[in-house]
């Protein structure tokens, strides 16, 4: 499949993305709301970086959106494209085009709940 290193390197780095998405806004208002607070303080002690996401959270989810945009458009791209006449590589090829769309998914599904937690949550409470 033509592009499938990019594809899988763009669909990689989106889910890594997504997760930064999850930590600095969705998990600690899941911990919050679950009443763990102590978690949370814990968690930030250990980790205080997740402060530091927190307050550029619009830096990291126009990243995480651009991300989740390129690797969409990468794997549109190289689903057209068409697999290699040898059967292992073809095989590869198929695998990738199940594998790719099911982690761009879920990277946007992580993002769409940071978003929640980070933009509407708190709007509604």
């Amino acid at each position: 499949m033509a592009g499938t290193g990019t594809t899988k390197a763009a669909a990689f780095l989106s889910l890594f993305v997504a997760t930064g998405t999850l930590m600095c806004c969705a998990l600690p208002a899941l911990l919050v709301t679950l009443g763990m607070g102590a978690a949370l303080a814990g968690l930030v002690s250990t980790v205080p970086a997740i402060t530091l996401v927190s307050e550029h959270k619009d830096l990291v989810f126009a990243v995480a959106g651009s991300m989740l945009l390129g690797a969409w458009l990468l794997e549109r791209r190289a689903r057209a494209a068409a697999c290699p006449t040898d059967p292992e590589q073809a095989a590869a090829c198929q695998s990738a085009r199940r594998g790719f769309p099911f982690m761009l998914t879920l990277a946007t599904v992580m993002c769409a709940a940071g978003g929640f937690f980070a933009y509407l949550a708190p709007r509604l409470l």
